[in-house]
């Protein structure tokens, strides 16, 4: 199929999605970043009730039109735009009997029997960031305990993005991990396979059951954290995949900058990963597309871009590449595409909210959109670790 073949399949597919999902969450989603992503009930405009409508096609066959809750290990709130995950008590080894205590959640895994017994997402390409040297290594313990070997993160940071657009006149991420630490981890006596298990906190006195942890010690992401319970709360992220309105949860980057603007830990590790290569063999990573200077406005319909997500202070509905049910070639690792509109095109009114991969790539082709400074479109060498979560279409 050609690309504008499968823009127009792909376009068609959302349109329909509008008119067949909605009743299953309408009248639910009231975080700010979902309104801007979340379709409206198909009760509009008709002459029958929301009740009369039926269930989404996906409830039949997960690939068809949403939503559909893809890592299943949680429970997703859209009211509130966050996911309670599974929390998990380990140690990283500090000498040869002495060791600190973390915490950390499970949302990707290269064994594809365990992602569907522990409702993970599955994601073969984590495989090569072995090769790439971006991955730790863990043994598990009597009593399900992972003993790693090394990496730390501190949290006692405090996150800040000062300026009224990108790039903001200064930042400092809430997180900020060693050069050892990456949140994949290979657990060498247990089938060796590998798991995206980032690091949400540090110590053993974290409890905040009711809310308002101590960011001192926990992810800036997190909401609420119960090691009594065995739970975590994380806030999610609004964005699209092949114009399909998509959340997901930011855990870690490369990138100082893009870590602060993410909320997510610094950790400069994961820089050993390759980039630029997306599909090829051997590829660990996933391509993620982000607009610098789309159109700004709390508002506006059609904000998107890092000035928005600065200035109105909401998601900067970035457009990632392939998820499972909609492609074969997911990773968490997303490989950052940064954009810019031309000058010519922000004159023309041509800059709107864009939603899907090939869309973006015709309007880089064209000469509407550029890399930084003008220059050529493609990877910026940062990378962002952010498990899909779930899917609204």
């Amino acid at each position: 199929m050609n690309n504008s073949r499968q823009r127009l399949v792909l376009f068609g597919a959302a349109a329909l999605a509008i008119a067949l999902v909605a009743p299953a969450f309408a009248d639910q989603t009231n975080n700010p970043d979902d309104d801007d992503v979340a379709p409206a009930p198909p009760s509009i405009g008709a002459d029958i009730p929301l009740t009369y409508f039926g269930p989404a096609p996906s409830q039949v066959q997960k690939e068809l039109i949403g939503p559909y809750q893809l890592l299943k290990a949680g429970t997703v709130d859209l009211e509130n735009g966050t996911v309670t995950l599974p929390l998990y008590k380990g140690k990283v080894r500090e000498g040869p009997d002495t060791f600190h205590t973390v915490w950390y959640i499970l949302t990707d895994t290269t064994d594809k029997g365990n992602a569907e017994a522990l409702g993970l997402n599955y994601s073969p390409k984590l495989t090569y960031a072995e090769i790439d040297g971006a991955v730790r290594y863990a043994k598990l313990h009597h009593g399900a305990e992972l003993v790693f070997a090394r990496g730390m993160v501190d949290f006692e940071p405090e996150r800040s993005v000062t300026g009224t657009g990108f790039p903001p006149t200064s930042f400092q991420p809430g997180s900020v991990a060693d050069e050892h630490y990456s949140p994949l981890v290979l657990v060498s006596n247990a089938g060796r396979h590998v798991y995206n298990a980032p690091m949400i906190a540090t110590g053993e006195d974290i409890e905040a059951c009711d809310g308002d942890p101590d960011y001192t010690k926990v992810h800036d992401r997190v909401v609420r954290i119960c090691p009594e319970e065995g739970t975590v709360t994380i806030e999610m992220t609004a964005g699209f995949s092949f114009a399909r309105p998509i959340m997901y949860i930011s855990m870690d980057s490369n990138d100082e900058l893009a870590a602060s603007l993410e909320a997510a830990t610094w950790a400069p590790a994961m820089s050993q990963i390759d980039v630029g290569r997306d599909d090829s063999a051997w590829s660990a990573v996933e391509r993620l597309f982000v607009m610098a200077n789309g159109p700004t406005g709390s508002e506006n319909p059609g904000r998107q871009g890092l000035d928005s997500a600065i200035q109105d202070h909401k998601s900067p509905l970035n457009v990632l590449g392939g998820i499972p049910t909609i492609a074969t070639d997911y990773s968490p690792l997303w490989d950052l595409n940064l954009g810019f509109w031309t000058e010519e095109a922000k004159e023309k009114g041509y800059d709107f909210r864009v939603t899907e991969e090939f869309q973006i790539l015709g309007l880089v082709e064209q000469g509407w959109i550029t890399g930084p400074e003008g220059g050529p479109y493609g990877s910026t060498g940062i990378i962002v670790n952010c498990p899909i979560v779930f899917r609204f279409l």
